[in-house]
């Protein structure tokens, strides 16, 4: 997929990022697909310059366009998620991804200047797997994005294996026909 930096208008990025994806699908490009959150065109500008070379980022500045982008093939690997927005809460942007089965699995890691140790408690119990308070330190951020990617790497695996075998066990006690 080729990326380019957010417009002036982060909300058209986003449209031409989620449409992109869809339209890269056939093009093999194996980099992680990140979502960035925020309704600031700085930081969505800035961290897009941090994350574009390592991985396929797309970008929203609301969340419904959050959500949208999050439910669309291929599915974002990690969202990086601003709480302060306008309408509709970071901390309700993860509520209704993690309730939703195609999506609760995809790593939430918080970005914001909210540090307060209340605010990363709310957030890691509504299923975040990190907290990142703003300002960004770029190495910190690339490191906790590469071990969240990694851990989520794992899982996907772990998922996939034990599907396997439940279809394996299925097939072998004659509860499902025999695939060839």
């Amino acid at each position: 997929m080729n990326d380019h930096p957010p417009p002036s208008n982060p909300e058209a990025n986003a449209e031409a990022s989620a449409e992109a994806g869809a339209a890269d699908a056939d093009i093999a490009d194996t980099r992680p697909v990140l979502l960035v959150v925020d309704d600031s065109p700085e930081i969505l500008s800035q961290l897009y310059e941090l994350l574009k070379d390592r991985h396929r980022v797309k970008v929203a500045t609301t969340g419904d366009r959050a959500l949208r982008i999050a439910a669309q093939t291929p599915r974002p690997d990690l969202i990086l998620l601003d709480v302060l927005m306008p309408n509709m809460d970071g901390y309700e942007i993860c509520r209704w991804l993690k309730a939703d089965a195609a999506t609760r699995d995809i790593p939430v890691l918080f970005l914001t200047s909210r540090s307060d140790v209340a605010d990363e408690s709310h957030g890691l119990a509504l299923g975040a797997e990190d907290y990142i308070s703003k300002p960004i330190s770029p190495p910190i951020l690339l490191a906790r994005v590469r071990t969240h990617l990694r851990l989520k790497a794992a899982a996907d695996l772990l998922r996939e294996r034990a599907a396997q075998l439940e279809a394996e066990i299925a097939r072998q006690s004659g509860h499902a026909p025999a695939s060839s």
